[in-house]
């Protein structure tokens, strides 16, 4: 198990299974009564956006559940107007789409790192709560969530990201230079909650410095703020097969040899993903 936490792998796992019971009920409410949903996921770089995104996508059918994490935009899109170019990745009805950073970029990165200007800044503050409560008045649930991690924790898992060959591919110029801009992300993401902190399209934060407890406690907080998704589970005639089961035969082409797994007991899976 990588990165500081106070649960085993094997307390998580206890903690984490009831929830995506409950997300599985939640995905198929979501389905079955045509719901539209969006999450959106903000925060800092290593807060653990990545890793909550995982929870959730892994535990629902891929058919009606998407992420979407958009590349910088392209110079086409950079003379749309600015939400433009996320609309087309918003929800169909039964759909469930998690976006791993958002149009919050103009309030954050994009501030920030003088992507933009800071009247483009703040235009962009003044028009996104009337986005929102057009995407909220049309009947889609949008949740909005900010992930928390201090400046020390920050710095631990980008020296994890640094060593390790896995996730050095996180790093970026960009990173290195965020580092210098802590507070100022903080003042950035200040004025971005007094400005769009809505009735309609609230935010919540959660400290992400323990990321299994992030990410149980982001999941506790979606699945209470969602409505009733209970659903009467519908029963499947399932017949026992007329006669004993079949092996897998082969004529033209044979599988490939297995993995050499050696001592299957001995894996140990990341616990604490990013």
């Amino acid at each position: 198990m990588s990165g500081k936490t106070v649960l085993s792998r094997e307390r998580y796992e206890e903690l984490l299974k009831p929830l995506t019971r409950e997300l599985s009920d939640a995905a198929r409410w979501i389905q079955e009564a045509g719901q539209r949903v969006v999450i959106v996921f903000e925060g800092r770089d290593t807060a653990g956006k990545g890793g909550s995104i995982d929870m959730i996508s892994q535990n629902i059918n891929p058919r009606h559940c998407r992420v979407v994490a958009l590349p910088s935009p392209t110079p086409r899109e950079q003379g749309q107007w600015y939400f433009q170019r996320y609309l087309q990745h918003l929800p169909s009805r039964g759909e469930l789409v998690l976006f791993d950073r958002s149009w919050y970029n103009r309030a954050g990165v994009e501030r920030v790192m003088g992507f933009c200007t800071q009247k483009q800044a703040e235009d962009f503050l003044q028009a996104a709560p009337d986005f929102e409560k057009h995407l909220v008045d049309d009947g889609i649930l949008l949740f909005k969530y900010w992930l928390c991690v201090d400046q020390e924790r920050q710095e631990e898992r980008f020296h994890n990201r640094l060593k390790n060959p896995r996730r050095r591919w996180k790093l970026s110029p960009i990173d290195v230079e965020s580092r210098t801009k802590y507070e100022d992300y903080t003042i950035a993401r200040e004025r971005m909650l007094e400005a769009t902190h809505t009735a309609w399209a609230p935010w919540t934060l959660v400290d992400f410095n323990d990321q299994p407890v992030g990410r149980l406690t982001l999941l506790r907080h979606f699945l209470d703020v969602l409505p009733d998704t209970r659903l009467p589970v519908a029963d499947i005639p399932w017949p026992p097969l007329k006669h004993a089961p079949l092996k897998e035969r082969y004529g033209v082409i044979d599988p490939i040899p297995g993995y050499p797994v050696g001592d299957p007991g001995s894996a140990d899976l990341a616990h604490d993903k990013e």
